[in-house]
């Protein structure tokens, strides 16, 4: 039996039957086909803004929201290993929810614990392949087409979310040191995948490929996340975070939905393979989620380009001189901080504590495009930013605290 797509481990086991069938309950994962890889990589985009939604601008904070997280994929892993056949709607949502708490593990180790990313990398590489070690040990086997007892799941699993926290870790890494641009990443990493691809065709393990695409995925949707959301200033597309994550869930939903629907009147073994032109659907619907996405995200730029000039001609005189320096225009950040002070100044700590939310959303939203200029310019400025939250985020705030920190972030921006 031919495989479904090039990076597609293994042909199939014989208990990826249809639904009558009481051995079909065992096959616990999709079959790789364009979909898998397209709603793949749209979910690690989806999962890392949603969760950057909640602790930024909701203001749960990094700590509630690696909480809750942890908490919601526990829930769906106990879903997942409950249900007794491949149900893709909670396949897909354990998936996105394991890409959210892979990629705050790795940003706990760096941000929080400053651990290098160059250790991290290699830390998170070790432990995937101790864990690929115990599973061939126990299994002698790591095709995901083999995913048919409980401890081959748990393996599965094991994996899946240490391999997305090494792509965070890898994928930081490749932009921070190398400074590679959204719109290069994003070929860079698309090539890569779709070398494995190739490498498979020409005779490679196609278990390895597999995997090491799959790490793949993580860097790829963030640049391709990156590219969409971030400002043009930054080298993006400036559609913006919402906009993007809605676009990228609604192209999920639909395409989980088929997923979905098909499985329950075909089985397994026939999604995107066993019904003629399967195979050719498959490719087009993910082709058609795809083009969906591109031709709304250069709609929304087209809008925000002839908007541009009018826009600038509304500026007025008073708008205070650009700070450059390593990081770029840093103006933006400067006049949320002037403001804060002012309103420390006049002892309206509340109000300050309003307004420094601009700032953490604005710093935390630009992240992706400033970093990678100066990784080291970055965190002095990310350091500062802290201290000013810390202090007006007190259960009882000091104004002197309170203003010192923001001198001090003023100090550090005029800086640069």
């Amino acid at each position: 039996m031919s495989t479904p797509f090039p990076l597609s481990p293994s042909a199939l086991p014989a208990s990826a039957v249809a639904p009558g069938s009481g051995k079909s309950r065992w096959m616990k994962v999709p079959i790789i086909t364009a979909t898998f890889w397209t709603i793949k990589i749209l979910s690690t985009t989806v999962g890392e803004t949603f969760a950057d939604y909640l602790a930024v601008n909701v203001g749960l904070g990094p700590l509630i929201t690696t909480g809750m997280m942890l908490l919601l994929l526990a829930v769906a892993l106990v879903l997942q290993f409950r249900t007794r056949r491949y149900t893709p709607w909670i396949y897909w949502l354990t998936v996105v929810l394991v890409s959210i708490v892979g990629a705050q593990i790795t940003d706990f180790f760096t941000d929080t614990l400053g651990v290098s990313l160059y250790v991290s990398t290699a830390v998170f590489t070790v432990l995937l392949i101790g864990v690929f070690t115990a599973w061939y040990f126990q299994e002698q086997t790591l095709a995901i087409t083999s995913i048919d007892t409980v401890r081959r799941e748990a393996f599965y699993w094991a994996a899946i979310l240490t391999a997305f926290a090494l792509g965070t870790a890898a994928g930081d890494l490749a932009t921070e040191a190398l400074g590679l641009g959204f719109l290069l990443g994003s070929v860079i990493f698309g090539a890569l995948i779709v070398a494995c691809g190739i490498a498979v065709r020409a005779g490679a393990p196609a278990v390895a490929a597999f995997w090491v695409a799959y790490v793949l995925t993580r860097p790829l949707g963030a640049s391709i996340g990156d590219l969409l959301t971030q400002d043009r200033s930054y080298g993006g597309m400036g559609v913006g975070a919402a906009i993007t994550s809605e676009l990228f869930m609604a192209v999920i939903v639909v395409l989980v939905a088929r997923e979905q629907v098909h499985v329950q009147r075909h089985g397994v073994l026939t999604k995107g393979q066993s019904v003629a032109g399967g195979r050719m659907r498959d490719i087009a619907w993910a082709g058609a989620g795809i083009v969906a996405i591109v031709a709304a995200a250069a709609a929304v730029t087209a809008v925000q380009v002839a908007q541009a000039p009018a826009s600038s001609a509304e500026v007025v005189s008073g708008t205070p001189a650009k700070v450059q320096g390593p990081l770029g225009d840093l103006s933006s950040f400067s006049t949320i901080v002037d403001d804060v002070t002012a309103k420390v100044e006049a002892g309206d700590l509340p109000a300050a504590r309003t307004r420094v939310k601009d700032l953490e959303t604005a710093w935390d939203g630009a992240e992706a495009g400033l970093k990678p200029r100066s990784p080291s310019v970055w965190g002095t400025m990310d350091t500062a930013i802290d201290g000013e939250l810390t202090a007006l985020r007190a259960d009882h705030p000091d104004q002197a605290t309170c203003l010192a920190a923001s001198q001090d972030l003023q100090s550090v921006i005029a800086s640069q």
